[in-house]
């Protein structure tokens, strides 16, 4: 309505020619409203305006260019380090105040405030006293304010006092060093074309469309063309009453630049005092909020109303959610602030190339990390400068190659990320960025092609600002500044900017008028947005010399939200009422205000979720003949497997039956616990091996290897020997790296990989000394398979299995009665220890098995059941087996042994158990493959916490 009435105010003075007329904004957005309305109510041909905001207006004025941030903030530096002397101050410890500083400086020139005045040294708190245009209350508030930094024992107050008196030094010095080059920031180029007074004015005519805060320069541009000039203030009478803070600075421009609209024009300016539909509406999460659009939008079909209607947020980042909430059957659709380049893929893919080149580089092994290769090489984008990328990833993973140097792809080139050679790295990562665009052309989709576009810009202007010597810098602060610059950095959307519903930000509703409008996030906080006072100027001082204070951004804001609702038929605000984390749950003051003012009802309700929370209960799958068919096609039951039943039948059934692999999500750096077993396995199997097999080992063989870390007996003549560092080795070549034993040259270990052999070393020390107490020893075998087959007749089920697995060691002891028996060893590495049970019933109970890892002990029964009957090779003789479980962490004692204790005795012959194991394990069988006992989940939850397939089941 505001815009229609501008309009048609324009036409009635300049008729359809308005080649000598500019209409001036505060910002973009509005010109293309009000050119739309021109367009309608003209319904003819005509010549339009000239459009252009504010800033547009000074640009043309002014020979000098606005610097961007970056220069500007460098060249700032330049002048500090100039003025201070502070040559040991760095860029980096010097960026983010120094844009405070900047954003001080133009605040002080867009109010063209006098700096000397301002900067006067006030580091003897006594002047205050002479600053006539202080009243006492102020002095008093500025003595206190410097009291603050008396006695303070880090001297914060002479650093702030020294600061303070160089202040108007870097103020002359930089503007003179931007002059020189023809730049400016822009408070500084708004300065110096009203300090020139020489002002062009290339048409007749000047309207001056929606303005509302105007700091001095404005002012004072306004004043002095205002013979020419037509001024159109929005507003409602509702908030121009002394006293609501959203009139502040409209009440003080009316008279002075009066209204090109008549002010008792009621159907324009007397709109809140109307009854409008208004609610106000809760929710937990900011998803939920957004899950509410296509709820709102198909109510009284607003959708239908196209530009009428408008969803805005307070908070931006809310836009990646909302665009997914849009109802897919809207065909129009405006969205008037850009998408975050922080938030596409580029950004990610960029992110993972400078970590590839910093953290992700050994210096020591002049290689990058296989850690830091995988998340380039995953990257949806490392397609388009790594053929074949999947491959290569695949390759360097399977072969384990955990340091890659540049032989492997050109890609893995390193560059230095020194001061000197940081503009060669940031070329590198401009000519890859460009490789993306250019092999990536093929890609149709817009936000594709326009993210790269604006990476490989922002890239080139801070490359080009290094080689000039304007940016200076180290990598630290590279990465700090690439960052801001994306972070700040949005992707406009395309489209036609005057139809359908319009998606949009606070600051671009300004002078827009709609019919239906959804505020989303109006929370204290994101409204009014930013109304902090960080400044190194203080707040006295700041509101004495006219400058912006926190009270003058609230009154903005206030405007902003006045004005979003003046005229709107149905207004809907929701806010976040969680209090998680460091948000506050409160509605914005403004919400407040208007339920305590306005007086008509407000509506106030609470959004939910369509659904009650309830416990999801796990699946329980019953044996149809396919699930019976794939039971019949197990060859083998390991003890694995039986103890995985036992644990969890639903997991035993996603595992054996459905076939599920488990998730991998290990590190790649990284040795998981059961690779560090398998090595451990491997290097005491190697270590055993050497030690003379099949022959008696003395406790001078062990001692001499405790003492040396090698051996003098050579496996075989010609053999000069071997170490326990060499038999690490070798075991890492095998398990991690997948070579052949005996390979002399494998890829070197990363850091965590050397303290992983570093423990292995450490427990097969700890495991000779444990052997030392049995000497004279003999160990038969290591790592070898065992089985035998049972016939199950139990539940109605007559059926014959195999059953078995790998053991570990098998060794003889000498007793003291010089009589010999042999011990299945299972080595154990972790620090979770079986708890000694009481009957093999115990062994079978499912609940033992968390709480006293009963699972180890019935794996060391089987075993050594099948050893003590069954195995002719290790065992032809058949002589009594003990099961033994080696806790390498628990065997410090003297007093240690590892052999199996049931019921208080340790088992010496374990065919002593066999009926009531065999009993135990056939029912469990048979179980397995009854069809009336389906698969159940536990009822342990404990147990589901670390299980792989617990979002399967739904625990």
């Amino acid at each position: 309505m505001f815009l229609k009435e501008v309009a048609k105010d324009l036409l009635n003075k300049y008729g359809v020619d308005m080649t000598d007329v500019a209409v001036v904004f505060p910002n973009k957005r509005a010109a293309l409203f009000l050119n739309n309305e021109l367009a309608q109510l003209a319904n003819k041909p005509m010549w339009s305006p000239s459009y252009m905001t504010i800033s547009d207006f000074f640009r043309q004025q002014s020979s000098l260019t606005v610097a961007d941030p970056i220069k500007s903030v460098c060249d700032l530096y330049q002048s500090y380090i100039e003025e201070t002397g502070k040559l040991t101050e760095t860029l980096d410890q010097f960026y983010g105040w120094g844009q405070l500083l900047l954003s001080d400086y133009d605040d002080l020139d867009k109010n063209m405030a006098d700096a000397s005045m301002l900067f006067s040294n006030i580091s003897n708190l006594r002047e205050l006293d002479d600053v006539s245009y202080l009243t006492d209350e102020q002095k008093a508030e500025l003595h206190r304010f410097f009291a603050n930094f008396e006695d303070n024992p880090e001297g914060i107050r002479e650093r702030f006092i020294a600061l303070w008196s160089n202040l108007n030094n870097i103020y002359i010095n930089f503007k003179q060093r931007l002059k020189n080059q023809g730049l400016a920031y822009e408070g500084m180029m708004y300065r110096d074309v009203i300090e020139k007074n020489n002002i062009k004015t290339q048409y007749k005519h000047y309207a001056f469309v929606g303005f509302n805060v105007l700091q001095k320069v404005e002012q004072v541009l306004f004043d002095r063309l205002k013979d020419k000039a037509a001024f159109y203030w929005d507003y409602d009478y509702y908030y121009m009453k002394k006293g609501n803070e959203a009139g502040n600075y409209i009440r003080k421009w009316l008279d002075q630049f009066p209204n090109a609209l008549q002010n008792d024009n009621e159907i324009l300016y007397d709109n809140l005092k109307r009854e409008k539909d208004i609610n106000f509406i809760s929710a937990s999460t900011e998803d939920l909020q957004a899950r509410y659009i296509t709820k709102w939008l198909r109510e009284d079909n607003r959708y239908e109303d196209g530009k009428r209607t408008a969803i805005v947020m307070c908070d931006e980042h809310l836009l990646h959610t909302v665009i997914h909430c849009i109802p897919e059957n809207m065909r129009n659709l405006n969205v008037t602030t850009g998408y975050p380049l922080q938030q596409t893929p580029i950004a990610s893919f960029l992110t993972q190339l400078i970590a590839l080149q910093t953290e992700g580089y050994s210096a020591q092994e002049k290689a990058f990390r296989l850690h830091y290769v995988n998340r380039v090489l995953r990257h949806p984008y490392c397609k388009y400068i790594v053929t074949q990328s999947t491959e290569l990833l695949n390759t360097l993973n399977k072969e384990k190659r955990f340091y890659i140097t540049a032989d492997v792809n050109s890609l893995f080139t390193h560059y230095s990320v020194d001061k000197q050679h940081l503009p060669e790295l940031i070329t590198w990562i401009i000519k890859i960025v460009r490789s993306i665009g250019v092999n990536g052309a093929t890609n149709k989709d817009p936000l594709f092609v326009e993210s790269t576009f604006r990476m490989y810009t922002l890239l080139t202007r801070v490359l080009e600002l290094m080689k000039s010597g304007d940016l200076y810098t180290d990598i630290i602060i590279f990465r700090r500044l690439l960052s801001e610059l994306i972070s700040s950095t949005s992707i406009p959307f395309h489209g036609e900017p005057a139809s359908g519903v319009q998606v949009m930000g606070i600051l671009e509703t300004r002078n827009l008028d709609f019919d239906h409008v959804l505020v989303l996030s109006c929370n204290e906080g994101n409204m009014p947005k930013g109304v902090d006072d960080a400044s190194f100027i203080p707040h006295l001082i700041r509101k004495a010399y006219g400058l912006t204070t926190i009270d003058n951004k609230v009154s903005i804001y206030s405007y902003y939200f006045h004005e979003l609702i003046q005229r709107a038929q149905d207004i809907t605000f929701l806010y976040n009422s969680s209090t998680q984390g460091s948000k506050t749950g409160e509605m914005s003051r403004f919400m407040l205000q208007l339920m305590t003012e306005w007086n008509h009802p407000i509506h106030r309700l609470k959004l939910q979720a369509g659904q009650n929370t309830m416990q999801i209960e796990a699946e329980i799958i019953q044996k149809e003949q396919g699930v019976l068919k794939k039971i019949d096609e197990i060859k083998r039951f390991s003890p694995t497997a039986i103890n995985t039943y036992m644990r969890c039948q639903l997991m035993f059934y996603f595992k054996y039956i459905a076939g599920i692999a488990e998730l991998n999500d290990i590190d790649e750096d990284d040795i998981d616990g059961r690779l560090f077993g398998n090595i451990f396995h491997r290097s005491a199997q190697l270590m055993y091996e050497k030690l003379l097999p099949r022959e008696i080992i003395t406790a001078k063989d062990i001692d001499n290897l405790l003492k040396t870390g090698k051996s003098t007996q050579p496996i075989t003549s010609g053999n000069t020997g071997w170490t326990l560092e060499g038999v690490i080795d070798d075991a890492f070549a095998t398990e991690l790296f997948n070579l052949s034993s005996g390979t002399k040259k494998h890829p070197k270990l990363n850091g965590l990989q050397l303290i992983n052999k570093e423990v292995v070393n450490k427990y097969l020390r700890q495991l000779l000394k444990i052997d030392r107490r049995l000497t004279p020893l003999q160990v038969i075998s290591h790592e070898f398979d065992v089985r035998r087959n049972i016939t199950i007749k139990s539940r109605g089920i007559e059926k014959t299995v195999e059953v078995g697995g790998r053991i570990d060691r098998l060794d003889e002891v000498f007793s003291d009665n010089k009589t010999t028996y042999l011990r299945v060893v299972d080595y154990k590495t972790g620090s979770k220890k079986a708890e000694e049970l009481k009957s093999i019933q115990d062994v079978f109970d499912s609940k033992n098995i968390r709480t006293k890892k009963s699972d180890y002990t019935m794996q060391a029964l089987l075993y050594s059941l099948i050893e003590a009957k069954y195995d002719n090779i290790h065992n032809p003789s058949h002589k009594p087996v003990s099961p033994a479980l080696l806790f390498i962490q628990h065997a410090g004692g003297n007093d240690y042994t590892p052999v199996i204790s049931m019921a208080g005795e340790k088992i010496t012959d374990v065919t002593v158990y066999e009926e009531d194991f065999m009993k135990e394990l056939s029912n469990k069988l048979a179980e397995i493959y009854d069809p009336e006992i389906p698969f159940s989940p536990t009822a342990d939850l404990k147990i589901c916490e670390y299980c792989p397939y617990k979002q399967l089941c739904g625990r």
